[in-house]
This record gives structure tokens, C-alpha cells and sequence, in this order.
């Protein structure tokens, strides 16, 4: 491998390795990603990779991986070095600037389809991902205003799986719902009201959407009125809800499993 060797810290091209906080990007879509899990699961996937930024240990123990997706620049530091650079406290030993991968259109996702409804934890985003990507459904729908399953904490989460996900941005939830039913798609939401089917006696069909809400609110009147069916998951007396992203993954679970 032809290293560079950092010499100044200062110089242009590791800027982006000190800009690109949490669920920053650039115009050109590009993103960091850092520890050696998450830029390992984000090199055996098909995402162009710009540079890497790492210790000697990192591109000796992982040289065949990295050799096999032919990047052009692959920066060479100590930990201290990339400590200095980023500007804080570092555990890992490298780090990767990739360019995030053309969304999915809203015709070309899968057959199950994990929506999400103004979620606002970064965490949440990611550990969906993650049980998504595990649970085989592969496809992750998730509204403009909230954060990236390619941001930064948001990968680090996934670790990395979200690259094994159909990911599509959406504007309006109502249209995009619709247009999901126009589709053939049944609309699931999660949510606890007293008509809720319980997830114990659902009869998943062969298409489906399952729509998560605001770890707060949850899901609009308005919102569930357009759905298909209401989900709740049975719980002991005194018990109200699960973390939304512990939900989503038992569900997910049923969902796949119940036909």
C-alpha cells in the first residue's frame, strides 16, 4: 500500500476529517465513518470510498480488505496524530471518508419496509438500522427532518449494517403513505390506542410497511387514520411503552415471521 504521511495536519484534504461532525455532509453527499467495525462493513460494501485515515496497525491488520477496494488516498497517523486532527478524544484507530449511495426510489424498496415518523434520536436511527439489517428487512424509509442512518453517530450505531439497506428520504408522510397503499404495501402502525391489534395475532401479508413514531408523541391521529392497522405489543400491567427502538425490532420480528 502507498501510505501518505502526515506531516501537517493542517493540510486541505483532512479538513473534511474535522468538519464532519454527527449528521453533517457536504454537497457531494460525503460522510465520515470511524472504528475499524463500522469502515470494515462500509469496505465490503459497494460505497466509493475517498480516503482513509489510520494507524499502521489498522492497514497492517486489515491490508487485503483494504487493497481489494483500490482507494487512492490512504493516510497514515499515529492515534495522538488523529486525535490532534479531529480535535477530541479518540478509541478507534481509523477513520473513512465515503460518499453516501443514491437513495432508493420510493418503487424500488422491498417487499417490508421500516418507516420511521420524526424520530429524533440519532441512536434510534442507527440501532434500527442495525435490527432491520438483521432481521432481513431491508428497506428503511425515514422523513427530511430527521437524522441520517449515514450520519455519523448514526453508522457508528448501525455499525456500519445501514449499507446493507434500501435507503429512501421522504417529504411528505401522508403522500408517501398513499402512495405505499396505491402499491399494494399494508400500512402497520405502532401504537398503543384502545382498538390495537396485538402483535400476537397479527397475520402479516407477503407486503408491509411498519411505521414508527416520535419517541415522545408517537404517531398522529391524522397519521393513524390513514394507515391500515394499528400494533401494539402486549406488556405487564404498569408497563406503557418499550424504547421505540426495542419496539421496532420486535415487531420487525413478528412481522417476518407471522404469514
Amino acid at each position: 500500500m502507498n501510505y501518505i504521511k502526515i506531516d501537517d495536519i493542517n493540510i486541505p484534504e483532512l479538513e473534511i476529517y474535522k468538519k464532519l461532525r454527527d449528521n453533517a455532509f457536504t454537497e457531494d453527499n460525503s460522510f465520515i465513518a470511524d472504528s475499524p467495525k463500522v469502515v470494515n462493513m462500509l469496505l465490503d460494501s459497494e460505497i466509493e470510498v475517498k480516503s482513509i485515515l489510520a494507524t499502521k496497525e489498522y492497514y497492517n491488520e486489515f491490508s487485503e480488505l483494504i487493497n481489494s477496494k483500490k482507494i487512492e488516498k490512504l493516510f497514515l497517523v499515529d492515534k495522538d496524530e488523529m486525535q490532534n486532527i479531529v480535535g477530541h478524544k479518540i478509541h478507534h484507530n481509523c477513520m473513512m471518508h465515503g460518499t453516501r449511495p443514491d437513495e432508493t426510489s420510493l418503487e424500488a424498496l422491498g417487499d417490508n419496509i421500516l418507516m420511521l415518523d420524526a424520530i429524533t434520536s440519532t441512536e434510534n436511527v442507527g440501532s434500527i438500522a442495525r435490527s432491520a439489517a438483521a432481521l432481513g428487512v431491508d428497506s428503511y424509509l425515514l422523513p427530511r427532518q430527521s437524522p441520517h442512518p449515514y450520519g455519523r453517530r448514526a453508522l457508528r450505531v448501525s455499525m456500519g449494517y445501514v449499507s446493507k439497506l434500501k435507503v429512501h428520504i421522504y417529504e411528505d408522510i401522508s403522500q408517501t403513505i398513499q402512495e405505499l397503499k396505491k402499491d399494494g404495501y399494508r400500512i402497520y402502525a405502532a401504537e398503543v390506542t384502545p382498538d390495537a391489534t396485538l402483535l400476537s395475532q397479527v397475520k402479516s401479508p407477503q407486503k408491509w410497511v411498519l411505521l414508527m413514531g416520535h419517541e415522545g408523541k408517537g404517531i398522529s391521529q391524522e397519521v393513524l387514520d390513514i394507515c391500515d392497522e394499528v400494533l401494539s405489543i402486549e406488556m405487564a400491567p404498569g408497563v406503557k411503552s418499550f424504547n421505540v427502538s426495542v419496539a421496532a425490532s420486535i415487531m420487525m420480528y413478528q412481522l417476518k415471521h407471522t404469514i
